[in-house]
């Protein structure tokens, strides 16, 4: 349960905000970002994922002002750690609203990765997408302090 004014709330940010989701799975792109873009590899990836009979699994995604990184949920094994360098673009599916999903540059192969999760309600996937941009606002304050000498 987010407080109304979490918008406003840095410190947690700082630490880090969790967010219990489910992995739905992860297509290449052609361009770092775009609604159309993201659109249409969530289609993709909703599509094969409804597809495969598997169980989803449950992650913990914890977005910082260093990035996102991911947990098994079950496990508590670290599975993804993501420099907030290597997102170029994240978003709220507008069709499949409990969809969260972002694009990353993948650093091994330096191809443009779509991951998307599957939230319980509509509010969580729009908190993450929101979250990941006020960690690239902080990520960019403190970039910009450290280089003014400030």
């Amino acid at each position: 349960e987010l407080p109304e004014s979490w918008a406003d709330m840095q410190e947690p940010l700082l630490e880090g905000m969790c967010f219990t989701l489910k992995y739905l799975g992860m297509t290449l792109v052609e361009k770092p970002k775009g609604e159309d873009m993201a659109a249409a590899a969530i289609r993709r990836i909703v599509a094969t994922a409804r597809v495969g009979a598997r169980k989803f699994q449950k992650v913990i995604l914890t977005v910082s002002p260093r990035g996102i990184s991911l947990q098994d949920a079950d496990t508590k094994e670290m599975v993804e750690n993501i420099s907030i360098y290597r997102i170029s673009y994240c978003t709220t599916d507008k069709l499949q609203n409990k969809v969260f999903a972002y694009v990353a540059q993948s650093q091994e192969s330096g191809a443009l990765e779509c991951h998307a999760f599957l939230s319980p309600k509509k509010k969580i996937a729009q908190a993450v997408t929101l979250t990941v941009a006020q960690a690239f606002q902080m990520a960019l304050d403190l970039w910009e302090a450290a280089h003014t000498g400030r």
